[in-house]
């Protein structure tokens, strides 16, 4: 069970902007490399964080999805190193056992698996000390997730005052009541011309 979710989507009562993305594409094909948005900060984007599951792996598969290799090589090439961060709710997670599944992930990817004790999107501050500590931005408005659930990654984009990337159908569109709900939602809020905040504002 994701306690960190059931906790943090109350949230949304509040303010259910906060799980809009700023961007929306079909699939991470469809990713630009060099991410922009209105208002972006000058230094722009330094730093991306990934979900795996839909996102560009098939679910419970640690292997990047083959339509999605070119984009893949592309990415590591423009943020390398520890610029780019896999987060993920089963690899690196507590209930990843001796975090197998997160070495095995970076054995495949060449990509560093966070280890976090808190699932998204409440693990948002180990995601920044992470790149803090590896000097590689000095504002979360310099980081951009990526990921396929608007109640988790993006909704823990905005709790970062970071920038969101939505992945819309991801490897498989997903059918499953949450998603559907998700879904839902997106198209009842923009439908009602609400946006998700500006990080940095």
């Amino acid at each position: 069970m994701n306690v960190s979710a059931t906790v943090n989507v109350s949230r949304l009562l509040i303010n259910p902007s906060l799980c809009l993305p700023h961007m929306m594409i079909p699939t991470f094909k469809d990713l630009p490399i060099a991410p922009a948005f209105p208002l972006m900060p000058e230094k722009g984007i330094r730093a991306i964080v990934l979900d795996k599951d839909n996102c560009f792996a098939k679910a419970h598969d640690d292997k990047v999805w083959p339509a999605y290799q070119q984009t893949w090589d592309a990415l590591k090439k423009q943020y390398p190193k520890a610029s780019l961060l896999i987060v993920s709710n089963s690899a690196g997670t507590n209930d990843d056992e001796g975090h197998r599944q997160a070495s095995k992930l970076e054995k495949a990817t060449g990509v560093t698996v966070l280890r976090h004790a808190t699932k998204k999107p409440g693990c948002y501050k180990e995601i920044l000390d992470y790149f803090y500590q590896n000097k590689i931005i000095e504002t979360p408005s310099q980081v951009v997730v990526v990921g396929d659930r608007l109640f988790t990654d993006m909704l823990m984009a905005n709790m970062m005052g970071s920038w969101g990337i939505w992945v819309k159908n991801g490897v498989v569109k997903s059918e499953s009541m949450i998603c559907k709900i998700e879904r839902r939602f997106y198209d009842y809020l923009t439908g009602n011309s609400m946006s998700p905040p500006t990080p940095g504002k």
